[in-house]
């Protein structure tokens, strides 16, 4: 495969490998909680959540002022940054003598932000605006290989106890930092570049571009229901496996590895295709309504087998995303793409914050009264609900006119 840019490997290697630690831990999480809080595994559910929160709460705030700060001093020492934060992270996850430590751990985490917001903004200063979609799409398959090969190797290094994982993943944040520092070129111009203001540094201000385009608040709300339904699979996914099929560490693992695979696939050979043959809208509207039906089927799933068909049938899913990404990207001019990302990012943490809180709680509810599919209902309604906004608000009003700032 040719790049573009020589940022672009670059930037999808980093993902790469910030996937690979953060799926590294997912399978021996619930057992860590478990060992930790001393509870049982209803309980522990609740804590996942809550940890969940911790880390949106503290991204929320931070992911403006990254995006920002990306806008006015570069991209490269924003990723360094995080990088270097998220190996601290888990080196302190790893350590970590009590529960308290693990929410100390997250916050970290959150303070620094997802490397995903600067990695796009990146993507979206050496890619043409019709081109975004395929290319963040590149940026999806990444993070979908990632999770082939982490949850994998962290349900093989939990033979060695339930903090080996966090150990492999503090070394490999440590070599994405190391990678960045060496090979990474600066993509923001200085004549791009704009400064940087603390009060500005928030949500609303990083929106501020975008209310000015018809359909733009719309999408928003859909990216944040859509975003809400698909915290299903990092805020419960773990537990409801254990829960709802009795799996352990391993066959979570190898679960996640082939929902990686599967939407990987989909990302590197369909994602570009689909949008350049029927646009960035309408490939939303189809993404939006395969993963509805998937949320839904999965609920009343209790046979491992069935699990693998959905996930396959699902791998679709993985189209929504970047379409979104892209279309926002495209009615967004160059100065703000750094703002736009930290914004987009905040709004996940929204998500995060009240996703976990919720989708846990509706699924330890449920599972004490023999219903271990209550979230994945939920996730269903979300789903169905951003698809019906997109499908009456935006796809009938779709504009291409280049991006505006007021």
């Amino acid at each position: 495969m040719q790049f573009h840019h020589r940022a672009v490997p670059i930037v999808l290697s980093a993902v790469l490998i910030d996937s690979i630690g953060f799926g590294i831990v997912l399978p021996v999480l619930p057992r860590l909680v478990v060992e930790l809080a001393h509870v049982g595994l209803a309980d522990a559910t609740r804590i996942g959540g809550y940890m969940l929160v911790a880390f949106a709460l503290a991204q929320f705030f931070a992911g403006p002022i990254l995006g920002s700060l990306g806008d006015s001093i570069g991209r490269r020492p924003v990723l360094l940054f995080s990088m270097l934060a998220f190996a601290a992270d888990y080196a302190l996850m790893a350590a970590a003598p009590t529960i308290g430590w693990l929410f100390v751990g997250r916050v970290v985490a959150g303070i620094a932000g997802a490397v995903y917001g600067p990695a796009n903004a990146v993507l979206a200063d050496v890619t043409p605006p019709e081109k975004r979609g395929a290319t963040f799409g590149l940026m999806g398959a990444a993070f979908g290989i990632g999770f082939i090969l982490g949850p994998a190797l962290g349900g093989l290094l939990a033979s060695f106890g339930p903090r080996a994982p966090f150990i492999a993943a503090a070394v490999l944040a440590g070599l994405n930092a190391l990678w960045i520092l060496i090979v990474m070129p600066e993509t923001m111009t200085p004549d791009r570049r704009r400064p940087f203001d603390l009060r500005q540094a928030h949500i609303f201000a990083a929106f501020k571009p975008l209310f000015h385009a018809g359909n733009a608040k719309w999408l928003l709300l859909a990216a944040f229901l859509w975003q809400f339904a698909h915290m299903v699979y990092p805020a419960t996914w773990a537990f409801f496996a254990e829960l709802a099929l009795g799996w352990n560490e391993q066959a979570i693992g190898w679960s996640l590895a082939a929902s990686g695979l599967a939407m990987a696939t989909v990302q590197m050979l369909v994602t570009g295709k689909a949008i350049a043959r029927y646009g960035e809208e309408r490939t939303v509207v189809f993404g939006m309504l395969i993963g509805g039906s998937v949320f839904a089927c999965y609920s009343f799933v209790r046979e491992g087998w069935m699990i693998y068909c959905l996930i396959a049938a699902g791998a679709l899913q993985a189209l929504a995303w970047p379409s979104i990404n892209a279309l926002l990207s495209r009615i967004t001019d160059a100065s703000h793409q750094g703002a736009l990302q930290g914004g987009m990012a905040s709004l996940n943490s929204v998500a995060l914050i009240f996703a976990p809180l919720v989708l846990s709680q509706t699924l330890a509810f449920g599972s004490e009264r023999g219903f271990t599919g209550g979230n994945f209902v939920l996730a269903a309604a979300l789903a169905f609900s951003a698809l019906l906004i997109v499908a009456i608000k935006v796809v009938p009003r779709v504009k291409s006119a280049p991006a505006t700032v007021a």
